[in-house]
């Protein structure tokens, strides 16, 4: 039965949009914050450099796989409800990090934490589709667009700071009164939407779920076991059963957890294939740069994250300067210079990574990143949700996302594999400094220092690579409808 519960309001959507956007702020930077404290965690829990990328990886997983039912859960029951129950969720499993005694604890609690990002994700894009009219939804999305880009940004920096203020353990710690605050904002502010019934595609949940989980496991896990039997069967067997789910979502006549019609809408396609692209990047560069800078330059985690800044304050100028021009320039062109200019920067960037460069060579790259990647997220967001139907708002926003932390499972697990692909062709086993224990702050032996930089220069060239890939996907943006002019 539907159940229809109080009007929306939009007499005040920005406040609405603000509460929104402390959450969703908090469980993004959490995508990326691990990075900078991975050879403090190595070291005080006695972890495998593949077993701390997990704690990543964990995240992002569990975050990605039940995104799209999360959606048709917000159109069931409210977005504002779910959105809640996702925040207490993201915040309790947040404490639980904190307090893990051991790698695999971590893990654990990771994965409930990302169960919980993946509650509150789809209703944040949904809730600005239905608050905001349609004139003044691409502020609106460029604000949220904004509250992503700079989210992936600040987590390296963030990180590097409670690291050196109080332990690794603060990066999770700190999400705990945040958190409270969040869920009481919401509580507040945002206003409650009329709900739908929907019918489960639960065999779609499976599939996906089954299917990215054997793909993301066998690439992970496959350098380590010599590329064996098992890990081709997981590959190999993760492909083909998504390929399953999507014939599936092709012949359920019901209600398909994938829409797969509003793929017709090409703008929708472009800008979903570009996010994924950018999600990867976002992900992939992060760890190659930290680990280079902490375990090559004897960065300590908080001097390691400063290298973020540029990019960080360059990002946070431009946002509101692309926000004004979303709704105003096409988005080829607009999103197609962003896309141009953060692949360019990391292809610059893999050069100077070596011994012994300057500081400001890498800094200058890095400021190009975040002019770039200030100009993707809004733009992108934007273009994405303009054409969808109010009755697809959940499930539009959970297929967009989904896509996102695709590219962002997929670069978490790609970039671990190729850092041990090149650490191996450099002579240095396959492990972090070819097995010589290090820490934040501690270099590595001088007779492998130069061999582990050239292996995280060229594990740099991945992420550049997708963001050239995302580069070709936009040129093909057509002309968004309130673009075009009416015929006389």
């Amino acid at each position: 039965m539907t159940q229809t519960t109080a009007a929306p309001t939009t007499e005040h959507p920005w406040r609405a949009l603000f509460a929104l956007c402390i959450g969703f702020f908090m469980l993004l930077v959490d995508m990326t914050i691990v990075t900078v404290a991975t050879p403090d965690i190595m070291n005080e829990l006695e972890a495998s450099a593949n077993a701390v990328l997990w704690v990543t990886s964990a995240y992002l997983l569990t975050y990605a796989v039940p995104v799209l039912i999360m959606g048709r859960l917000g159109d069931r029951y409210g977005p504002k409800w779910v959105y809640i129950a996702g925040l207490a969720v993201f915040t309790a499993s947040s404490l639980w990090c904190g307090l893990a005694g051991s790698v695999e604890s971590l893990v654990a609690a990771r994965a409930v934490q990302g169960l919980g990002a993946a509650m509150m994700t789809p209703q944040t894009m949904a809730t600005i589709t239905r608050i905001f009219p349609p004139e003044r939804r691409g502020a609106a999305m460029a604000l949220w667009g904004a509250t992503a880009g700079i989210a992936t940004l600040v987590g390296p920096l963030a990180g590097g700071a409670l690291v050196a203020a109080g332990g690794w353990e603060w990066i999770f710690f700190v999400n705990v009164p945040i958190g409270v605050v969040a869920i009481v904002l919401n509580w507040l502010l945002v206003p409650e939407l009329e709900t739908h019934a929907h019918v489960f595609d639960w065999l779609g949940v499976a599939l996906s779920g089954v299917g990215m989980f054997c793909l993301v496991f066998g690439l992970q896990n496959g350098e380590q076991r010599g590329w064996d039997l098992l890990t081709w069967a997981l590959v190999s067997g993760g492909i083909a059963v998504m390929g399953l789910f999507v014939w599936w979502q092709a012949r359920n006549r019901r209600e398909p957890l994938v829409p797969l019609h509003i793929f017709t809408d090409r703008n929708f396609s472009v800008s979903s294939l570009a996010i994924s692209c950018m999600g990867f990047a976002a992900v992939a560069q992060g760890f190659p740069l930290m680990l280079y800078a902490q375990l090559v330059r004897g960065y300590t985690a908080l001097e390691a994250s400063l290298i973020m800044v540029p990019t960080a304050l360059v990002s946070f100028v431009a946002a509101p300067f692309v926000g004004r021009l979303t709704d105003r320039m096409h988005p080829r062109l607009l999103t197609g210079v962003a896309f141009f200019l953060c692949s360019v920067s990391l292809f610059w960037l893999a050069a100077p990574m070596t011994v012994d460069s300057p500081l400001w060579q890498l800094l200058v790259p890095m400021a190009v990143f975040g002019l770039g990647s200030a100009a993707v997220w809004a733009p992108l967001a934007a273009t994405a949700t303009r054409n969808v139907p109010m009755r697809l708002a959940g499930a539009g926003s959970g297929v967009y996302n989904a896509t996102r932390l695709v590219g962002s499972v997929i670069g978490s697990a790609a970039v671990a594999v190729l850092i041990d692909l090149r650490l191996n062709a450099h002579g240095l086993g396959g492990s972090l400094a070819g097995g010589h224990e290090t820490a934040a702050g501690s270099s590595i032996p001088p007779a492998v220092a130069s061999r582990f930089a050239e292996a995280m220069s060229e594990a740099m060239l991945l992420p550049a690579v997708a963001l050239a890939v995302g580069f070709v996907a936009v040129l093909f943006f057509t002309t968004p409808r309130h673009m075009t002019k009416p015929s006389a």
